[in-house]
Parts: structure tokens; sequence; C-alpha cells
């Protein structure tokens, strides 16, 4: 999907891919627990621990991260008119309605995509064997990892105190990280056939670079771009402008939380609630 840039002009996403930063975007998208999971010698007690933690961030902080996002969509009444209605922003660039309709629709189709995706940890775990409860389950398998209340904490924040647009930059930096961990996962796996476990990485890994999850990634990445479009073909961050360089922190923040999402081997033995 094409982002509404000037010619010659880089979007967004495409400077924040680019980007050096302290954490490299490697060390999350190809941290050791996707290579094993990869290459499908990751044991079954470690991949349980990460879903456990995935499924706090799917089921909890995520719904209400993006809730909390469109609660700060300036939509209008609704009357005559208002698909060209105009706002203004602190920047004093002008916005159209007709964008912060689109905007809802993908942050609702966020939601719906999240709900779904909850089943499908409780099914594959399920389906697999693999204890997923969390520490506040009554039948709790696991404690909460400081990786994840370090992630959750600041979806929180960012979409409590930042603005819509650097919520949007967070979603997206999120959703792009995950679909280039799985990619390089299902870059490793061997030919089947496999255990259970490596049928239940494989069953994951299908899910995450599908071609509806990738479409969704294209469609958070237009529209971050499309909102700071104004500011790229001004000359980005280079140019003196906060925006962009709010923008460049969150991604940078991002990939740190990425990376501390993967458990580490032997925190397996570790992490386990006590009985």
């Amino acid at each position: 999907m094409t982002s509404p840039t000037s010619p010659n002009k880089t979007s967004l996403t495409a400077h924040l891919l680019a980007l050096r930063t302290q954490t490299p975007y490697a060390a999350a998208t190809q941290h050791p627990f996707l290579t094993d999971a990869g290459r499908l010698v990751l044991p079954r007690a470690r991949l349980s621990l990460w879903l456990s933690q995935d499924k706090i961030y799917a089921a909890d902080a995520y719904p209400r991260f993006v809730a909390l996002l469109i609660a700060k969509i300036p939509l209008g009444d609704g009357g005559p008119g208002d698909a060209l209605h105009t706002y203004t922003n602190p920047d004093g660039s002008q916005i159209e309605e007709s964008r912060n309709r689109r905007t809802l629709r993908i942050l609702v189709g966020a939601l719906q995509n999240i709900v779904r995706e909850v089943g499908f940890f409780e099914d594959t775990a399920a389906r697999w064997g693999l204890e997923i409860g969390g520490a506040g389950d009554a039948e709790g398998d696991w404690v909460e990892r400081r990786g994840t209340r370090d992630y959750t904490a600041e979806m929180a924040r960012v979409a409590s105190l930042g603005t819509l647009e650097e919520g949007l930059v967070f979603l997206w930096a999120m959703e792009q990280a995950y679909l280039d961990a799985w990619r390089y996962v299902k870059s490793l796996l061997p030919p089947l056939p496999e255990a259970e476990a490596g049928q239940a990485i494989r069953s994951l890994t299908e899910s995450w670079t599908n071609t509806a999850f990738v479409a969704f990634v294209d469609e958070l990445a237009a529209l971050a771009d499309e909102y700071y479009g104004a500011a790229m073909d001004a000359g980005g961050s280079g140019s003196g402008n906060r925006s962009v360089a709010r923008a460049e922190a969150i991604w940078a923040r991002v990939i740190e939380l990425e990376e501390a999402f993967w458990p580490n081997a032997g925190e397996e033995t570790t992490a386990r609630v006590s009985k």
C-alpha cells in the first residue's frame, strides 16, 4: 500500500525502518527465542510462558490502548458536510473528517482482530497442551514478566499522554515488529512433518504472517504516513520537526520493549507460579 507523500519524499514509516536505533531492530525480530522457534527446538514450557505473556498483552493492555486512541479522534457530529469538515492540529495543519472516520474504522478493526487473537491463543493452547494461565488466574501457571509489565505500562502512558498521531506510530511499530519477527521464524521452519510443539509453532507462524495480517500492518503504515506527511515533506526530524523526533523516540522504545518481551533461555524454570 502506498503512502500519500510527495514524489521523492521518504514516508515516516520507511524512515523509521531505516533508522539506526540503540537497540538494533534485529535484536527484537531475530531474538534467540525466535531462532529456536523457527528451528523447532524451543522448549514447550518456554513457548507456554511467552504465550501467557502475549495473552496479557492482547486481552488486557491492547484493548485499553486502542480504546484510548479512539477517544482522541476528533469526530464531527455527523451532520451535513461533515465528510469535508476540517480541524486544525496544534501545528497548524488541517485534517479532514474523512480521515478521522477512516482512522476510526481501522482502530475498530484492530479491536475486532485482538478479540479473535485471544480466542486463537486459547484454542492453540488447548489443542497443543500449552499452559498459558497467568498469575491473575485462579489456576495461574506463570508470573507476569518484567518485560510484559514494562510494555503494557508504556502502552498505557503513550495512549493516555501522547497524541493520536503518536499512538498510531506506536501501534504500527508494535505490529510491524511482530510481523517481521514471525516472518523470521517462518524463514527458518524446516519441511513437515514435526512433533506437536512444532505444529503449534507452525500454526502461530501462519496466523501472524498471513495476507490479512500483512494488509492490516500496511494499512496502519499508510495511515501513520498520512498523518506525518506534511512533517516529512518539510524535512522530517532533520529540519527540527519535533513531531517526527517524537515518532523516532517511540520507534526506538518499541524496539527495546519488543526485544525484552521474548523470554530468554531458562526463564521457563523461574517464572512459574508457586503453588
